[in-house]
């Protein structure tokens, strides 16, 4: 894969004996610890509260409070609005030359503007449980999930690289979003759902009130409806408010939803119920499902033009496509000129891709 004339970053190496350093213990923070010590690396941790951060020490989740000098992986899991403070005296504080930033925030956009670095890629898990905190977390949460990562004009290309392969390794799926897209989509995917979840579930316990059978006739459907209300309420006003616009947008778009079949069921419209019952039924048959793990796998080799946010273009535009990078490597000319970014796709995709990408002005090689 790659020339004598290059010399090739690999996704996948690493340093011996990786050390990476958690901030913010809870849920997900815990169990980024947890995958991280499974797959080798020795990881520290830290949390806002003293008690969280000794039961980690005690549980062996971390291995100290303080970050060691050698320190190349930081996640910043903390409440959405002092992730950008945070990471910010984590860049000041840890000083190896191949040091990487990341966060696990729900909203990316501010985030994102507000850390401007290279070493810095802004994350979002799309992970979670009914558990809450440290106690909660496990060493495969992430195992399956859709992991996006938002990278900008300032983003390394190797950084990129290698956290692709770091989440890859803990068993995500990972794809890269333009942090506003992001923060669009995911209001819908994930804000407003939990906010309509909570809801119900408000609606409900007060109806239970006063007919207390209610909640003993919940079902696998209002179960399946409320569970995410379960989670921990804490995380969310940052989150919330940082995406308001967007939430705000799904929450009407809710609403005109919930008028119209109002307006049906009073009308007695048997037919428009039908219709609006049988597409939501078809939706949500084709809504596409976990990506699977393909050894049908090919090169796509693109070099890489001198040119800010290159990377944030492949990698968004695959994202687009529902195209998954299995793995993604940079191959840099030892006499200076241009690298070459090296993607693994499905043999499936990868003409698609390539297409898309000779579209946009890039050179493409490989397979395709």
């Amino acid at each position: 894969m790659c020339t004598s004339m290059e010399h090739k970053v690999s996704a996948m190496t690493s340093p011996v004996n990786p050390k990476a350093h958690v901030v913010g213990l809870g849920l997900i923070g815990g169990s980024v610890a947890r995958a991280l010590t499974a797959g080798g690396w020795t990881v520290t941790g830290i949390d806002g509260n003293s008690d969280v951060s000794r039961q980690a020490l005690e549980l062996g989740i971390v291995t100290d409070t303080e970050p060691h000098s050698e320190t190349s992986l930081a996640f910043i899991c903390t409440p959405a609005g002092v992730v950008a403070k945070v990471a910010e005296s984590v860049l000041a504080q840890l000083t190896s030359p191949d040091l990487i930033v990341t966060d696990v925030a729900g909203v990316k956009a501010s985030i994102v503007e507000a850390v401007s670095d290279p070493r810095f890629i802004g994350g979002h898990p799309m992970a979670g449980s009914e558990m809450r905190g440290l106690e909660g977390s496990r060493a495969d949460l992430f195992t399956g999930c859709t992991w996006v990562l938002t990278p900008s004009e300032d983003t390394s290309a190797d950084n990129y690289a290698r956290l692709h392969s770091i989440l890859r390794d803990i068993g995500a799926s990972v794809m890269a979003l333009q942090p506003a897209d992001h923060d669009r989509m995911v209001a819908m995917a994930s804000h407003v759902p939990h906010l309509v979840s909570g809801a119900l579930m408000n609606e409900a316990s007060t109806m239970a009130e006063s007919d207390g059978a209610l909640l003993r006739l919940a079902a696998g459907g209002f179960r399946d409806m409320t569970r995410i209300s379960a989670g921990d309420p804490a995380i969310w006003p940052d989150i919330l408010f940082e995406n308001a616009p967007a939430v705000l947008g799904g929450l009407r778009g809710i609403q005109d939803r919930l008028a119209r079949l109002t307006a049906i069921l009073e009308s007695g419209d048997r037919d428009n119920l039908l219709q609006n019952l049988a597409t939501a039924a078809e939706a949500r048959r084709h809504m596409p499902g976990r990506i699977a793990e393909s050894s049908n796998l090919t090169e796509v080799r693109i070099p890489v033009p001198d040119r800010p946010g290159v990377l944030a273009e492949v990698t968004t535009l695959a994202s687009n496509l529902q195209i998954n990078i299995f793995d993604i490597e940079i191959a840099h000319s030892v006499e200076g000129s241009p690298g070459v970014l090296l993607l693994a796709l499905e043999m499936a995709d990868a003409s698609t891709m390539a297409k898309a990408l000779r579209d946009q002005g890039f050179s493409v090689g490989g397979d395709v």
